[in-house]
């Protein structure tokens, strides 16, 4: 039966089992196609809902930034204050100094408090010394050392660079409120100890400000602390309470950057978001119903009515449709077929259907591109070729190596062995480094060493009266650059920056920035005259070829061919004060 059945489909036509195809999947349409629709409607709130609550999160996550920042600011003027420090750490003295110390502080701290007035916060310093100060009492209404006994001041004397967040019950007369601190230990930079401690405080209400107006029916948003326990959120009655589970998917969603997790949270089936704030040590969590988000997105019967409608449809026009569609089709194919693959200029004539001519057009558009590629990748393989063949034959001037020889003579004729040796010994270095292949890359250190055996040679040369300095940051001496990328600019600097000036120092520095690699050549010469723009690219007709001979335009071009526009040579020059060469590299590490 079953040969019987494959054997009958084998001899149908595309037209029959297209018509064959289409009628079993109405059937299985039918049925399926109300869960599909309700299952893809949810994927797409989903994901809608996951990209617009994310830049939702981001906006709260830039609030509380912006008041971290205002919190950091009043930290760090209480902590420049002598005023302050001198009332923290000071000991008793006569009522008049006593109290001109008190009211240099008061007028410090109202200027102090003005930094921050936008938000509803109470700012209280405590010294050594036992005295202490709160702009509104009723937020600490505790003793300085009481203040010191306090987990959370052991915990900022121990980090006192670090800016502490934290929450905590505080008795009032309004009752138990829920608070949220963050303190920093004052110490004295010259003495390097602990005068006191200042600690910002905001009620819960107030820091519940910075999301509120983001939340709604079943989207809620929670701030929790490392611990598990919420300690904010616009559902006061899970502030206070302990949520292990909610924690662990807000570390999962920290460690492994998923957009959302959907699990049965505080007893309803949620979407959960999270973004971790590492000033407050707070997880910020959002948190949305999808019984209650879904409830109103889809109407069953409507869906069911535009299914069956769209099944039938469809099926109407399949049948219509597909017995010309297949002609056309099978008149390309057979087209397509007598290419042969080596024949790039066989396009095939566009005929048929709409499909079919797009399909021919389609494919005489990929073989134009194909020629067009084709010839890119000859010129670029061209202009590659011989870049590196005029890097090649430009890499040893023999006026160079005559100069440094003669040198090296003059030095043994003097007697000055040592002096003579250490020249040979830096030519040999450069040598061996300019006589292998020019594509090669080298370490950032090892050129670094050829660029000091140039520097070295020319000292030698023509005296000391050109400096060169060399800054390497220490996570960037194993990536690679080509060789010979740096040394040119240092031989323009020391021929062509400094004909007006006697003398003067060249920088060469070498750091990272992001994914790019960026080597700065500067020097306090003379400038380059009708340079004035970031970017411009001098190219001198008298320019002299001395040791490497390749130019500032050929190093570009060579950087360019090998890893692409974005990486180059950009040069700013002012007349008088110097000229500064940055060449951007990508990171290599072998």
């Amino acid at each position: 039966m079953k040969k019987w059945l494959y054997s009958g489909l084998a001899r149908l036509g595309l037209f029959p089992k297209l018509i064959l195809v289409m009628l079993v999947s109405i059937v299985l349409v039918s049925v399926l196609i109300l869960w599909t629709t309700i299952h893809m409607s949810t994927n797409l709130f989903t994901e809608t809902f996951s990209i617009t609550n994310s830049k939702v999160l981001s906006q709260i996550k830039t609030n509380f930034d912006a008041f971290n920042d205002s919190i950091a600011a009043v930290t760090n003027n209480v902590a420049q204050s002598g005023a302050i420090r001198g009332f923290l750490s000071e000991g008793d003295g006569d009522s008049v100094t006593l109290s001109k110390s008190y009211y240099n502080m008061r007028e410090t701290m109202k200027r102090v408090q003005s930094i921050i007035d936008f938000y509803e916060v109470g700012i209280t310093i405590a010294g050594v010394n036992g005295r202490s100060y709160s702009t509104n009492p009723s937020y600490i209404q505790k003793t300085a050392e009481e203040l010191k006994q306090e987990q959370i001041t052991k915990e900022a004397a121990q980090s006192p660079s670090r800016l502490i967040f934290d929450d905590y019950q505080s008795k009032t007369n309004e009752g138990e409120l829920q608070m949220i601190s963050a303190t920093k230990a004052l110490t004295d930079r010259t003495r390097s100890r602990m005068y006191g401690t200042v600690y910002i405080t905001m009620r819960e209400e107030a820091f519940r400000q910075f999301y509120a107006n983001f939340t709604s029916r079943g989207n809620d948003v929670v701030i929790m602390n490392e611990k598990g326990e919420i300690v904010s959120s616009n559902r006061e009655d899970w502030i206070g309470t302990n949520q292990p589970e909610l924690l662990s998917y807000a570390e999962t969603i920290k460690e492994n950057a998923p957009k959302n997790i959907t699990a049965r949270v505080m007893g309803q089936e949620s979407i959960i978001i999270s973004e971790y704030l590492p000033f407050y040590r707070f997880y910020l969590v959002n948190i949305v119903d999808k019984e209650s988000a879904m409830g109103q997105l889809i109407d069953m019967k409507t869906v069911a009515l535009i299914c069956a409608a769209i099944v039938v449809g469809a099926l109407l026009l399949v049948f219509l449709i597909t017995n010309q569609m297949t002609k056309s089709l099978r008149r390309l194919v057979k087209q397509m077929s007598n290419i042969t693959k080596s024949d790039l200029d066989n396009y095939i004539p566009v005929s048929g259907s709409y499909e079919s001519r797009q399909l021919g057009h389609a494919y005489n558009y990929m073989l134009d591109e194909l020629h067009d590629y084709v010839d890119q990748l000859v010129q670029t393989q061209r202009e590659q070729r011989n870049a590196e063949l005029a890097a090649l034959q430009s890499q040893i001037n023999p006026h160079f190596l005559y100069n440094t020889l003669a040198s090296i003579k003059v030095l043994v004729q003097q007697g000055n062995k040592d002096r003579a040796a250490e020249t040979i010994n830096a030519l040999i270095g450069l040598l061996q480094n300019t006589i292998s292949d020019v594509s090669e890359t080298v370490t950032v250190e090892k050129e670094i060493e050829n660029l000091k055996n140039y520097v070295f040679i020319n000292h030698v040369r023509y005296g000391g009266r050109i400096k060169a300095a060399f800054y390497v940051a220490p996570d960037c001496t194993h990536y690679h650059v080509p060789k010979l990328v740096i040394q040119p600019f240092i031989e323009n600097a020391f021929f062509h920056g400094f004909i007006k000036k006697e003398m003067g120092t060249i920088h060469v520095m070498v750091s990272r920035a992001g994914e790019s690699l960026i080597c700065e050549i500067m020097d306090n010469g003379d400038g380059i005259e009708g340079l004035n723009m970031e970017g411009a690219l001098p190219n001198p007709q008298n320019n002299r070829q001395l040791f490497s001979g390749i130019g500032i335009r050929n190093v570009h071009d060579r950087i360019e061919l090998l890893y692409g526009s974005p990486y180059g040579v950009t040069i700013m020059s002012t007349v008088g004060e110097g000229t500064r060469v940055t060449v951007t590299l990508p990171l290599i590490t072998g």
